[in-house]
């Protein structure tokens, strides 16, 4: 049984994630293709400004407690890395084949294991690596159908790659350098990110669909599900905000795919989609790669805790050899060791 807070609050927050985040896709479907509101940016910045306005309420009650702020033109400029990763997501989509769009989303775990060694000097076991490699093979094989690209669309993959890495890097880095929490660091970049899509969303949108927003005739209906799709967004947001937080942009990446599992699964069961065997193998083997991922980095933890427990150890103390007269040796000398933060899913994204 979990007993321990930590542990529980990383249940908790990961639950969140997954059920938030599913149910916004199903509510945007109907909103995008049921009610034929395809303004994904404008939309995505009505999420932001929600939990913004969620946010400065938050704060008035006194619920937001941390002292620290990030500096402007730090908050501007992962505002600018944020909003990137969704337009060139968007333009992705558009201008790729859904294959091609997917191998894309794939690549985002390799490609933030890359920054992440770069920039946090991290490394990762055997055993990570290779069940990365299985959660990558089994939601590229019930996932990936055609893959026909272009070069716009290869440019538009490329860019959304990075900026969401970099991104949901970010998210974490962020957190630890000032000393923030998920919410508080969430509230200072949503009105920023709101701001600026807002300002540009409908402009990108009549870029990418040819249609003016400004020309849309809101029902009751449609206006029902797209504040819907807002306060799903702001648990959306939250969740990656803490699940990043708590772990690592890699761990949010590789289990950020048991939501793409469950979406297929959802489109089996509650629309009737046409379901083959190819589909249901990628879909375990995703799931026995997550499993995997998690056992590894629970391993991990294992022995890094006992190498420092060695370290402390009174017995490892008495057998470091005592200074002698006459020799330079230095007080308090002892092996570097390689420390990483706890992997996850990405995370923080994402």
């Amino acid at each position: 049984m979990v007993n321990n807070p930590a542990s529980i609050s990383a249940v908790g927050a990961w639950t969140m994630n997954v059920v938030s985040s599913v149910g916004i896709i199903m509510i945007n479907k109907q909103v995008m293709s049921g009610y034929g509101f395809r303004f994904a940016s404008t939309l995505t910045g009505l999420h932001f400004g929600v939990t913004a306005l969620v946010g400065m309420a938050s704060a008035a009650l006194g619920y937001l407690n941390s002292k620290n702020t990030v500096p402007l033109w730090e908050l501007i400029w992962f505002s600018i890395v944020a909003n990137l990763s969704i337009v060139s997501m968007n333009l992705s989509l558009m201008l790729n084949t859904v294959g091609f769009y997917q191998i894309a989303k794939l690549s985002i775990i390799p490609v933030v294991c890359f920054f992440e060694a770069l920039l946090h000097s991290k490394s990762y076991s055997r055993e990570v690596k290779f069940s990365v490699a299985v959660v990558m093979v089994g939601v590229g094989v019930c996932t990936v159908t055609d893959i026909n690209m272009n070069a716009f669309g290869f440019i538009a993959a490329a860019v959304a790659v990075v900026s969401t890495s970099l991104q949901q890097i970010f998210i974490g880095s962020l957190q630890t350098k000032y000393s923030i929490g998920s919410f508080d660091l969430l509230s200072q970049t949503a009105p920023i990110q709101a701001a600026l899509l807002l300002l540009l969303g409908p402009v990108i949108d009549f870029f990418l669909t040819s249609h003016s927003i400004l020309k849309y005739q809101l029902t009751w209906g449609s206006g029902i599900f797209i504040g819907l799709s807002c306060f799903f967004a702001v648990f959306c947001n939250l969740s990656q905000y803490l699940c990043i937080g708590k772990f690592s942009a890699t761990s949010f990446q590789v289990l950020g795919h048991m939501k793409t599992v469950l979406v297929l699964a959802m489109g089996f069961l509650v629309f009737s989609s046409p379901i083959t065997m190819k589909n249901v193998m990628g879909m375990l083997m995703a799931v026995v790669g997550m499993v995997i991922y998690s056992w590894a980095v629970e391993k991990g933890k294992k022995e890094k805790e006992a190498k420092d427990k060695l370290l402390r150890s009174p017995m490892v103390a008495a057998a470091v050899p005592t200074k002698m007269p006459d020799e330079g040796m230095q007080d308090g000398e002892e092996s570097a060791l390689l420390s990483s933060k706890d992997d996850l899913e990405a995370g923080r994204q994402s």
